[in-house]
């Protein structure tokens, strides 16, 4: 096997989780490495609706903060647009989002409901048939492209490095400690070891004694051909999350899942889905003024959840210098205090700026062997959902 030169820090997994931990740490002066197994943000970290929602998460605060600031701080554009509009077509919709609303203004969060013709001129691409909306004055939308793209150079101009198509294949250890990683191109050895490879988590983690549990799932995206420019592109609603783009394309996803297991050697089959027509129909009845449009293209990617849904970041008992992060499907628009949390972790052994103990891998000491039967995550055979 050939010796690669090793870093201080090896992250595996090239997704916005990675690639922003990889920055904060380059940018802190550590010796920083990335290896990716295709080439950045392939999967749902670059092609996603480009949401910065999450107002539950301890991280949220954090995430308000530096949005704003990402561009600067990068050194190159995310396309980060504040505030969110949240749309209902039904009664029901609309009684949930007043619950969510009440919930939001308890932590302090601004956000109000709006009258029809507010509706109109801030979502002009919706009809009089929805029930109503709210508008969020806090979170936003980004491009996941530029984004991902600008952590990785961000990454490098601070002497971070990057492996494309670099696979890994195993891990070196000598006691309780991770040495090296084992990759196609040689060995590859660290100090310490951050694992945030998405739905690939699990597997590798359990090379190393811990596997974090996860369920990997196929989630789609549409894209329309460009319309007019709405006063607020950042909209969710009947089930759908997204955006408009700034050349007026409608780019938008939301389930429902169908749950996959990881295949033999942890590489998925071609993931596409039937679920286009079903994400178009749900569209439309939210802006019916966009019936007209064309999709002119669709992607479905594997994304990654934990048992309840929350996020881990933690070191493993087993090999107490590794990481694992895994944001369960939520990561993009955490993703910069995600990283900032993930580099206070590896380099001070604490996150300075939140709680996150709800996200140690200790929840799981007594999580059943078939919980994913139980919550009804039932997979189907790769050859089907090819």
């Amino acid at each position: 096997m050939i010796e690669v030169k090793g870093a201080s820090v090896v992250i595996v997994g090239g997704g916005v989780t990675g690639l922003s931990a990889g920055w904060w740490l380059a940018r802190a002066g550590v010796d920083v490495a990335v290896v990716e197994t295709g080439i950045v943000g392939w999967e749902a970290s670059g092609r996603n609706g480009g949401g910065c929602g999450h107002a539950t998460s301890p991280l949220y605060p954090e995430m308000l903060r530096l949005w704003p600031i990402m561009d600067e701080l990068l050194g190159y554009p995310t396309e980060f647009s504040a505030n969110r509009i949240h749309v209902a077509v039904t009664e029901e919709q609309l009684a949930a989002q007043n619950r969510s609303a009440a919930a939001a203004k308890r932590r302090g969060y601004r956000c109000e409901l709006l009258d029809r013709k507010q509706i109109r001129e801030l979502v002009s691409l919706v009809g009089d048939n929805v029930a109503g909306a709210h508008f969020y004055h806090f979170g936003g939308h980004a491009n996941p492209h530029r984004t991902v793209q600008g952590y990785a150079w961000g990454m490098q101009d601070h002497g971070g490095r990057l492996m494309q198509h670099c696979a890994v294949t195993g891990f070196r250890t000598e006691g309780e400690r991770v040495i090296g990683v084992e990759t196609e191109r040689g060995l590859l050895g660290c100090d310490q070891l951050v694992i945030a490879a998405g739905p690939h988590t699990g597997r590798l983690s359990a090379m190393l004694g811990h596997e974090v549990p996860m369920a990997s799932a196929r989630a789609e995206m549409i894209v329309t051909e460009p319309l007019p420019l709405m006063a607020y592109g950042g909209v969710d609603g009947n089930g759908l999350h997204g955006r408009q783009t700034l050349r007026g394309n409608l780019a938008f996803g939301g389930g429902p899942h169908e749950w996959l297991d990881l295949p033999q050697g942890g590489i998925f089959a071609n993931p596409s889905t039937p679920l286009m027509g079903h994400i178009g129909r749900r569209l439309i009845e939210m802006m019916p003024k966009a019936a007209h449009a064309r999709i002119i293209r669709s992607w479905a990617g594997v994304i990654e959840n934990t048992p309840d849904g929350r996020p881990v970041i933690d070191r493993l008992s087993t090999f107490p210098n590794v990481v694992v992060a895994t944001m369960s499907s939520v990561g993009f628009g955490l993703s910069p205090a995600s990283g900032r949390a993930i580099r206070d972790v590896v380099v001070d052994g604490t996150c300075s700026f939140a709680d996150i103990s709800s996200f140690r891998l200790a929840r799981f000491a007594r999580l059943e062997a078939d919980w994913r039967e139980l919550q009804g995550w039932v997979t189907v055979a790769m050859d089907e959902a090819a």
